[in-house]
């Protein structure tokens, strides 16, 4: 199973052990996943899940992912809310829009017929691929910064991460929530999260990689993008592809990892950009890799800032899950507009 397969069996696990999919979910999905039912039970074993008892989530066991890459990690606590590395960031001009608007359905704050972006669903080429994403922009068509943005594992799902891609248009950014299961026809073919999630966790490092520069060349074509300001932001799953990224491409001027698991450290030194790392004070899934990264990073001079929410968990932006948590997400709103800000209008 590769890192990222890992990773997805791990927030599997975590799932059933909160309590939100029961074990006979959980060992479906990790059939679909391994394509064999004893290798799925002893999967769930190895990650300390079985039908006898299902332990509270501050029971669950470190992340082998977050142990593999932070080897040398401490039990250090993660930095305070307004703990900085170099840089520190500037303080954000605007202020972020309400999460929670009145009239909207759910996860939704900004209206796609909104009169200021225009917004929709696009296609594009990478080679012979055909990928496919959310793209939203200002109306005006004067060049403007532009931002990758990364699904969850259950792929490109609304309306949330088109949600996403117009509250940033409303600040003054070029858009594109790209979905990473556009080679299997969209999320939109997916009936079953599971199995989408199991597609995701199969799919190698190269392919990811690739379909993310993909859509980082098609947003740099684009006439009304400053092709030199690109940045990247993205959730769980994508918030570890977001940190791929930046290991893989030297473009990207910014990024904002939403509690993603961190690469592999040995690629830090090919990170050029600045970057924000916004986690939850409760997410004993993700944080535990956490100190080794933040060393590293200062170790090899990155620009980097790490906030963390008291009381917040994994997935806590997330508008339209039972994790999200409003106070969290509201700031941590505007620490990735100050970030994107400092760093891609700046």
């Amino acid at each position: 199973m590769g890192y990222m397969g890992q990773y997805i069996a791990e927030e599997m696990a975590a799932e059933y052990r909160s309590g939100r999919i029961s074990y006979r979910e959980l060992l479906r999905r990790f059939t679909l996943r391994t394509g064999s039912a004893v290798t799925a039970m002893t999967l769930a074993v190895s990650l300390g899940c079985s039908s006898s008892s299902t332990p509270p989530p501050s029971a669950a066991p470190t992340s082998t992912i977050a142990a593999t890459v932070a080897a040398t990690a401490t039990a250090a606590p993660l930095p305070s809310a307004t703990a900085t590395t170099a840089p520190t960031a500037a303080p954000g001009p605007t202020t972020a829009p309400s999460i929670t608007a009145t009239a909207l359905p759910r996860g939704v704050t900004i209206p796609p017929d909104d009169p200021s972006i225009q917004a929709g669903d696009v296609t594009f080429k990478n080679g012979d691929i055909t990928l496919m994403g959310y793209l939203a922009r200002p109306r005006d068509a004067s060049p403007h910064p532009a931002v990758l943005v990364i699904h969850e594992n259950r792929g490109l799902v609304p309306p949330h991460y088109q949600d996403i891609a117009r509250r940033l248009a409303k600040e003054g950014y070029v858009a594109l929530s790209l979905d990473l299961l556009s080679r299997e026809g969209g999320t939109a073919t997916f009936t079953d999260t599971g199995r989408a999630s199991a597609t995701l966790g199969q799919a190698s490092q190269t392919r990811l990689a690739d379909d993310m520069n993909g859509g980082v060349r098609y947003l740099q074509g684009l006439s009304f993008v400053r092709s030199d300001r690109v940045g990247a932001m993205g959730f769980c799953f994508g918030g570890g592809m977001v940190w791929l990224l930046c290991t893989k491409n030297p473009d990207i001027k910014a990024a904002v990892p939403f509690y993603g698991p961190a690469p592999t450290l040995s690629d830090v030194p090919n990170i050029r950009a600045a970057v924000l790392g916004l986690y939850g004070a409760n997410d004993n899934f993700i944080n535990p890799g956490v100190p080794a990264l933040d060393s590293a990073l200062t170790q090899n001079n990155k620009a980097h800032k790490f906030v963390t929410y008291p009381g917040a968990g994994h997935a806590f932006f997330n508008d339209t899950g039972g994790a999200y948590n409003a106070t969290a997400a509201e700031g941590a709103w505007r620490e990735t507009l100050a970030w994107f800000n400092q760093y891609l209008k700046g």
